[in-house]
């Protein structure tokens, strides 16, 4: 994995606060290679081990409801790049265009199976595809939709200098999202206003300190927050605006 020349940004992140998040990592291009090829080598083995899950899902999701196997939102990833993720699809055909780009507590457009594979994470798994194709990597900035990313202020684009990641401290700290959300008016404005400059706080702070130990434990903290551990961070969030408010997104781990 290289850092591209900084003239060849884009525009819009050849900017004063993405300048200091570039340099830092133009000085880790060893653990910059071994992010890549660890993505590589470890996606692979995992899509063929996990092979089987895949089929049985596979095949419990067109039981379930009609439409595909696979739900394909487009997504931004490294400098800007548009991409296609792909996620076993747990919600009714065409959800997106039923409603918000978030999940409300009790969505209605969720499926049966579809309540059991989010509740177990399993929606995200097909991702390996993204970290084999490098439209993804294991760890970094969760991939936003690019109606949040047009709404990031000049520091966020800086979380753009890597591929989106499949998990990241903020993911880890903000799995709960349900819990910290509800009955919001306007989901989109809560989510943009409170949501994500907490998760961009940590974003941030994890390129500042970037390398690639520090991904593996990212990996392992993963695992132990899925299995129930709880983690605490320091970011002191706004207050809130509304009372009771919760969204959850298609996208979270």
């Amino acid at each position: 994995m290289k850092i591209v020349k900084w003239e060849e940004l884009p525009a819009d992140m050849q900017t004063e606060e993405v300048r200091h998040y570039y340099d830092a990592l133009c000085e880790k291009k060893f653990s910059l290679a071994m992010k890549r090829l660890f993505d590589i080598v470890v996606s692979l083995l995992m899509l063929v081990i996990l092979s089987p899950l895949f089929l049985i899902l596979a095949i419990a999701i067109k039981i379930d409801s009609p439409g595909p196997v696979f739900y394909r939102q487009e997504r931004v990833t490294q400098y800007g790049r548009r991409f296609r993720i792909h996620k076993f699809r747990s919600m009714v055909n065409n959800a997106d265009r039923k409603g918000s780009l978030v999940t409300v507590q009790n969505d209605s457009r969720v499926t049966r199976v579809g309540k059991l594979i989010r509740k177990c994470r399993l929606d995200e798994i097909s991702q390996l595809i993204d970290v084999l194709t490098g439209d993804m990597s294991f760890v970094g900035t969760r991939p936003e939709v690019v109606k949040y990313v047009d709404r990031y202020d000049p520091v966020m684009r800086a979380t753009l200098l890597l591929p989106a990641g499949v998990t990241s401290e903020a993911s880890i700290l903000y799995k709960d999202e349900d819990e910290l959300l509800s009955g919001a008016e306007n989901v989109d404005d809560v989510y943009v206003e409170r949501v994500l400059p907490g998760k961009m706080y940590y974003n941030l702070k994890s390129i500042e300190k970037f390398g690639f130990w520090s991904d593996i434990g990212t990996m392992f903290k993963t695992v132990f927050a899925v299995l129930g551990k709880e983690y605490q961070g320091d970011y002191i969030e706004p207050a809130p605006q509304h009372e009771n408010i919760e969204v959850e997104e298609e996208s979270k781990v």
